[in-house]
């Protein structure tokens, strides 16, 4: 049976991370997606510096990733899926920032195994509109750079998943790696081959889809098995404003036809952090429980 998961970013800014499991428990929900890429923020990512959790060694971070792991045993949450810190590639002439990251990303497998979760989503390497790659050159990279976390994931029994991604200029959304469906199918299939075994997965964005037009459904379909995880959340179609199923104008019906279609049955999990930068934060763990009720419908229609 489908369970209903959301991620612990935005509750966890506002009660920190026990009370983000509580409030996420008290919710409804069943599961998380730990973010812990928290650890390590985008400015301090694209400003080359380095940060404790990790530099340390392979068993002293682990220490980082305790929080999350006893605050889901404390309140009886399945860290079903966490988040990588992103991005995970810059321009870097020396490397020695992108390399620290799969340094990052190789220890971010390691704490997942000790969270007990089995799915790490991981932001493809890629650049933004103004410096983005030739398709080749982002291809080349992108199954160099992933094949590098293959013995990790191997060892510790975590399936990496991509994830559809967008850019934008001037207020415009363009495209950008593994929002093309067909591209993103042929990314799993040539790693898992790489790999000889399933290691890799996907992540399928449905605030993403939305922004560059793309009809959820199809996407669910054309993906099939290869959808490891989800980052379900709305928006109005200009904005990525990650907000509750019904604030924005994705057509939730199809995404119902869509998880009926592939018959889903892993984990349902939100990314619906900016509710708590929207309405009233006393209001907000509510929301969260109506939110938790929007995914057990889901649940529930894609049944019948």
């Amino acid at each position: 049976m489908m369970k209903i998961g959301v991620q612990t970013g935005g509750v966890e800014e506002a009660h920190g991370i026990d009370g983000a499991y509580r409030i996420i428990h008290e919710a409804g929900f069943d599961a998380a997606d730990a973010n812990i890429d928290h650890l390590y923020s985008y400015q301090a990512i694209v400003n080359h510096q380095s940060v404790p959790a990790f530099d340390a060694s392979d068993k002293d971070c682990l220490e980082y990733f305790r929080p999350w792991k006893e605050a889901a045993e404390k309140y009886g949450v399945d860290n079903y899926q966490a988040h990588a810190p992103f991005p995970s590639y810059i321009l870097d002439e020396s490397g020695e920032q992108n390399d620290y990251m799969i340094q990052v990303l190789k220890k971010c497998i390691i704490g997942c195994d000790y969270m007990n979760c089995r799915r790490l989503i991981i932001h493809p390497f890629f650049l933004g509109y103004h410096e983005q790659l030739d398709p080749q050159t982002e291809w080349d990279v992108n199954i160099e750079r992933y094949s590098r976390l293959i013995p990790e994931a191997k060892k510790y029994g975590v399936i990496l998943c991509l994830e559809n991604m967008f850019t934008a200029y001037r207020g415009k959304i363009y495209s950008a790696c593994c929002s093309d469906i067909d591209v993103a199918c042929r990314y799993i299939d040539t790693l898992n081959e790489i790999a000889g075994q399933k290691c890799f997965g996907f992540c399928l964005d449905t605030g993403h889809l939305l922004l560059l037009g793309k009809d959820v459904k199809n996407a669910m379909v054309q993906l099939g098995d290869r959808i490891e995880a989800f980052h379900v959340h709305d928006n109005n179609g200009v904005n990525d404003q990650h907000l509750a199923p019904y604030m924005g104008v994705l057509d939730w019906n199809r995404f119902v036809e869509g998880l009926r279609a592939i018959r889903y049955d892993k984990t349902l999990s939100f990314e619906t952090f900016n509710i708590w930068n929207t309405i009233d934060k006393e209001l907000c763990p509510e929301h969260m429980r109506l939110i938790a009720q929007a995914g057990r419908m889901f649940a529930r229609r894609a049944a019948e």
